[in-house]
């Protein structure tokens, strides 16, 4: 330890130059503005903004706590003619959905029910102060 302590430090090598990068000086004539859309955004659908509003008011179900990629499709019940799906939510357990039920955080509302998928309907903010009805589906798990 002595004889390396002994030797002299070695000089550390200076920082090689960096050289600045262009300035981009930004000319808006005959542009458009960065802040706003390519096209004008149209409506989803043509039902009145107000079919489309949350009701804050209406009781929640149990599965609209969940976003929709934490429930997983895992089979079918049949009971007396009605087809009911099977979901799995990320604590483990299994809840049975029917047609109407709402699901996710969107107020999703359950509107088809096959041996493969749920699909549903999802009103959702359009990023423009309103809302929009989109379609999902939660497919079967393989």
């Amino acid at each position: 330890m002595n004889g390396v302590r002994a030797r002299p430090a070695a000089g550390i090598e200076p920082l090689p130059m960096v050289s600045p990068a262009p300035a981009f000086v930004y000319e808006p004539a005959g542009r458009r503005s960065p802040f706003m859309p390519d096209t004008p955004l149209a409506p989803a659908s043509a039902a009145p903004a107000s079919d489309r509003e949350p009701t804050p008011n209406r009781p929640r179900e149990v599965l609209e706590q969940f976003p929709l990629d934490a429930l997983q499709m895992v089979g079918t019940l049949e009971v007396r003619g009605s087809l009911f799906g099977l979901l799995r939510t990320t604590d483990g357990l299994i809840h049975r959905v029917g047609v109407g039920q709402r699901l996710g955080r969107n107020e999703g509302r359950v509107v088809a029910i096959t041996e493969s998928g749920i699909a549903l309907v999802e009103t959702a903010p359009d990023g423009q102060g309103g809302r929009l009805e989109r379609a999902a589906e939660l497919r079967l798990a393989e």
